[in-house]
């Protein structure tokens, strides 16, 4: 059983990478440590940029607080709203080194593991709240083939296989304004509206045990 008495949830951020002096998730994520939502203590994690490392870094947070909900936090450059993932695949196959250098390619998260796995969390509710108070926000069906979608899957493949009463899921967040200002023409988004939206969605994973009918795809 866990020391922590009051329920919680993991949030995790990660160290920066690809050229980058600072990662808007963990930036985000420190910015939520110790508040509570819904009854629920906020723990936070830093992951490593970096394969399979970054996965044992997550499940002995896991282990150690034994949370009701796991959202990790990811930096995608380039995308204009936050990005409630659907779906992990099991492949890594990265276009740049991990920050220890690892660059696997075609190989897969967890050998003989199921080819995907879907968010647990109910993530048409999350998405319904985020857009009726006004923040920026879609799902998302590719969470990428690097660290993020490798951390994604190695959560979900945790928790399947450990029986643990924990739901998760993988949220990727745009560049911060300073970091946009350094990528012309790329969108941002603020902290404010990060730790706005972050909250909603934390709220609505913990309100939310059946998701809701909601039209959210897309045709390509």
């Amino acid at each position: 059983m866990s020391s922590y008495s009051k329920p919680c949830v993991l949030v995790t951020g990660f160290t920066p990478f690809g050229g980058e002096s600072i990662n808007p998730s963990w930036q985000l994520a420190q910015l939520l440590e110790g508040e509570t939502i819904e009854n629920h203590l906020i723990h936070t994690k830093e992951l490593p940029c970096e394969f399979d490392k970054s996965i044992e870094s997550l499940t002995q947070a896991i282990d150690k607080y034994h949370p009701s909900i796991v959202i990790c936090l990811g930096q995608a450059g380039g995308r204009c709203d936050i990005s409630i993932e659907r779906i992990a695949i099991n492949v890594n196959d990265a276009r740049i080194a991990d920050n220890a250098g690892n660059q696997p390619i075609d190989t897969p998260v967890v050998t003989h593991g199921p080819d995907a796995y879907f968010a647990s969390l109910p993530i048409k509710s999350m998405l319904s709240s985020a857009l009726q108070a006004g923040v920026p926000a879609s799902i998302s069906n590719t969470a990428g083939t690097y660290v993020c979608n490798h951390v994604m899957y190695g959560l979900l493949h945790y928790l399947s296989t450990h029986d643990l009463a924990c739901r998760g899921g993988f949220v990727h967040i745009p560049y911060l304004p300073s970091q946009a200002a350094h990528h012309p023409g790329a969108p941002s988004m603020d902290i404010d509206t990060l730790v706005k939206g972050i909250k909603i969605l934390l709220t609505s994973a913990i309100t939310q045990k059946q998701d809701i009918k909601l039209v959210a795809g897309t045709t390509h």
